[in-house]
């Protein structure tokens, strides 16, 4: 990645560059108590720097990529595996006010479902295979962010069992 050996630290310079990257994503908060408000805050404070910064973000994924490869092949070297994770702790923020609502596995479950709404690979899924143009690509992330998370509420819903 980016013409340097392992060895060179090119792992270490990644994780120096996607950091700056994200900036002010890794410092986000909400004191929004309504859940759909602070994931649909997350994404929208989000995106525009995770597109802005996509070509680093791929640079990111392509030595998760690379390093998993190796330890399949049983080649990786010594280096501790790229981490990559920031949308763990991003996502249970968003919907801690479900924290109190929800059982434990259903909040685990929300955080991990909506990870697949949040992150560069969305924008690789509907930008570069469904050739969506950013505001598309949002709102579809928004939509689908908004309904899981009206799916989670419903279905720890005691009244709505059955019915989602």
């Amino acid at each position: 990645v980016f013409g340097l050996p392992a060895e060179d630290g090119a792992e270490r310079l990644v994780h120096a560059v996607v950091d700056e990257a994200l900036g002010p994503i890794l410092g986000w908060q909400s004191e929004d108590t309504d859940t759909e408000a602070r994931v649909a805050n997350l994404v929208e404070a989000s995106m525009p720097r995770i597109s802005e910064f996509e070509a680093t973000f791929k640079a990111a994924l392509k030595l998760s990529l690379e390093q998993w490869a190796e330890r399949q092949a049983g080649t990786l070297g010594a280096e501790p595996p790229f981490k990559r994770g920031h949308r763990v702790d991003l996502l249970q923020q968003a919907i801690a006010p479900l924290r109190t609502t929800l059982p434990e596995p259903q909040f685990k479950r929300l955080a991990q479902a909506l990870s697949l709404t949040y992150g560069l690979e969305v924008l690789i899924v509907l930008k570069d295979i469904w050739g969506l143009a950013f505001e598309e690509t949002r709102d579809v992330a928004l939509w689908a962010a908004n309904a899981l998370v009206r799916a989670a509420v419903a279905e720890a819903d005691p009244r709505t069992q059955g019915n989602i």
